[in-house]
């Protein structure tokens, strides 16, 4: 902004007290100067590393494994960093060391003879590392990142050059006292857990943190305390906020899902949420129910005996028939919704044991059911009504689980534009003439981005809303349609054919048609169409995904529409490793460009470290800018530079006299 002209006007009372309120926290011509100095060189700083994760379906040792490694950033950094300088067996244990400082050190010191030179070789290497990582942020961004008990002295360290003869002595004593008075093992994990931070600027989730997977729980409690992510919620994710929300029928979806995949140690063990009523009714009503559609889908390395199968199978079974009860009942109240074909209960035969479906009949494989009416087929028992209300009880009154839906509410969004990116889940419906499909909610019609508005709105209503509200109420049986509707963006498919799988062998009732966005997409012309609507660049912007598995084992590219779309969804899921032939993907952005990152599946942690095994990963690169992006290309960029603009301004006002500076009393 050129000074000689005149960007303030007097009579403009707003902006003046808008300056007058900006001048309390920068009273005077150097501090609005300094300021203006120190964002203007922010601005030029390299772009942070941005990581996008999807579909993590509870799998929680990868994922922990992938954030610890930077999906392969922190090997190429110590590569980087040392060259030959040291052997490749010493850089595959550093890298180890960063991951696992704590369990890495206990191994060493059974096996190390001498540790003090071991704690002292490895913690010139971690200052190394640690000076190359931290060296695209400012002093003070790094200092914010810094534990409180090492603070002061991992500053003095990163920024000293032991190679100084005048500071070589200071350098080394403060090496030699960390070891000697006992805290070496204390800072390389602090030097660890930095580098860890420090390498991934911001992580975006693209969906499915539940489900299948055995540690869901243990994923939220790791990330609550990560320095900066957000989510875009997926539908595995919605049907748990409904849950937590106290939706009867998402607590049933939540149950049976749970059960399918013997996953209810996340219930009762991770959210403290009473299995007993269940089980009790299972056996009850199930006790000589061999539920054979019901058996739970085991994962290599769960251990469970016949009778622990045979309780999940009459759980399993138990909840399915409530959940199919419940949906209807919500169908029914909701003739807005256009779900009728998913009602089930009311098909069925009961005196033959078949169901008409589209003008055919079908042969149930399981024909015994104890609790359905066939008169009023979608009415609870008395029996299932106490135990869905003990349920909800502990749904909603489950601290832990509470807290990390709050979490997933506050950090999370249908949607996200992020740095040019647009990032949702699943998809955005369409037409099949390539235009946005309007749907109808509460007799208005939304389509494209104000359809994703929208029901970001209503779903934390859903939560968020006076309980026992019609408001509430309706957001509820929103966050379950979210779920599972074909116009849902979460969800993407022309239905869910949860009856079907169970109870008839014709696969053909199984199948589950994508809706046209996953067709369509393949065009550029589309992907623009969709960045265009979200306000964004059509020549430099991106769509990125998850939700739908790319099988990479039978060619399939994650890259789509000449690279305006991604959909990196590549099997963190071991329930998806079989279709897509990998471990999952990681889409990495830092300042030269895009890099997609495929890895193996992975072992366990006892690998990781006693073996100093890691994910093997392959790159490739998708764009590479000729000129590095900085700080000033980015959204942060941009509310800096907004903040210049007004600084600017106050120091106009300044010299000016329409504001007057604060003079700072020197005490003495």
């Amino acid at each position: 902004m050129d000074f000689e002209d005149d960007r303030i006007d007097i009579t403009n009372e707003g902006q003046l007290r808008y300056l007058t309120l900006l001048s309390y926290q920068y009273p005077n011509i150097a501090a609005a100067s300094t300021e203006i100095i120190n964002l203007q060189a922010i601005l030029n700083l390299p772009k942070g590393t941005e990581h996008f994760l999807t579909d993590i379906h509870g799998e929680y040792r990868p994922f922990i494994h992938v954030l610890k490694n930077a999906s392969g950033v922190i090997k190429r950094k110590i590569e980087k960093v040392f060259g030959n300088s040291i052997s490749a067996k010493d850089k595959k244990s550093l890298a180890t060391l960063i991951y696992y400082p704590e369990q890495k050190i206990e191994l060493i010191l059974k096996e190390e003879e001498n540790i003090d030179d071991w704690y002292k070789i490895n913690l010139f290497r971690l200052i190394e590392l640690c000076r190359d990582v931290s060296s695209k942020y400012t002093r003070s961004k790094v200092r914010k990142a810094l534990p409180k008990d090492f603070e002061y002295i991992i500053e003095e360290l990163l920024h000293e050059k032991p190679s100084e003869v005048d500071k070589k002595e200071y350098y080394n004593e403060i090496i030699n006292t960390i070891i000697s008075i006992d805290r070496a093992k204390d800072f390389i994990t602090a030097l660890s857990n930095l580098i860890q931070r420090l390498v991934i600027d911001r992580l975006h989730i693209l969906g499915d943190i539940y489900d299948r997977g055995p540690g869901a729980h243990i994923i939220l409690d790791y990330l609550s305390d990560y320095h900066s992510v957000d989510f875009q919620w997926g539908n595995h994710d919605i049907v748990w906020m409904g849950a937590a929300a106290g939706s009867e029928v998402c607590i049933a979806n939540v149950l049976r899902i749970s059960a399918r995949y013997a996953n209810l140690d996340t219930v009762e063990d991770g959210y403290g949420i009473n299995m007993l009523p269940l089980a009790t009714f299972a056996l009850d009503f199930y006790k000589n129910d061999p539920c054979n559609s019901f058996k739970p889908k085991l994962s290599d390395g769960d251990n469970y005996s016949v009778k622990e199968i045979q309780l999940i199978s009459k759980m399993h079974k138990a909840i399915a028939i409530i959940q199919f009860k419940l949906e209807g009942q919500l169908i029914k109240r909701r003739r807005e919704f256009n779900l009728n074909n998913r009602l089930m209960l009311d098909k069925i035969d009961y005196s033959k044991g078949t169901i008409s479906l589209d003008g055919k009949e079908y042969e149930l494989n399981d024909k015994n059911f104890p609790t359905i009416n066939p008169k009023s087929p979608y009415d609870l028992t008395k029996e299932e009504q106490d135990l869905i209300y003990k349920l909800k009880s502990s749904f909603v009154n489950s601290d832990k689980l509470q807290k990390h839906i709050r979490f997933l509410y506050a950090k999370g969004s249908m949607y996200l534009r992020f740095n040019g990116n647009l990032l949702f889940h699943g998809s955005i419906p369409i037409t099949e003439t390539g235009n946005f499909k309007e749907v109808e909610i509460k007799g208005h019609k939304y389509k494209g981005k104000a359809l994703l508005d929208e029901l970001d709105r209503i779903a934390r209503v859903g939560y968020f809303s006076k309980r026992n509200s019609k408001e509430k109420e309706y957001g509820e049986d929103m966050l379950w349609y979210l779920w599972l509707s074909p116009n849902s963006p979460l969800f993407g498919k022309d239905k869910m054919t949860t009856f079907e799988r169970y109870f008839i062998n014709d696969k053909r009732t199984h199948k589950e048609n994508k809706t046209l966005y996953y067709k369509l997409t393949e065009s550029e012309e589309i992907c623009n169409k969709i960045i265009k609507e979200f306000g964004l660049n059509v020549e430099e912007s991106h769509i990125i995904n998850g939700h739908v598995p790319v099988e990479s084992k039978k060619g399939e590219s994650p890259i789509k529409a000449n690279g305006k779309l991604l959909i990196i969804d590549g099997g963190f899921s071991r329930a998806y490793q079989g279709k897509t032939g990998i471990g999952g993907y990681t889409l990495i952005y830092n300042s030269m460009g895009l890099q997609l990152v495929s890895h193996e599946p992975f072992k366990t942690i006892e690998d990781a470290v006693l073996e100093e095994t890691d994910i093997l990963s392959s790159t490739v690169i998708l764009e590479r800018q000729s000129e590095r992006k900085t700080v000033g290309d980015t959204d942060v960029g941009k509310s800096l530079k907004l903040q210049i603009d007004e600084l600017k301004k106050l120091l106009i006002a300044y010299r000016k006299g329409l504001i007057n500076e604060k003079i700072e009393k020197n005490n003495k």
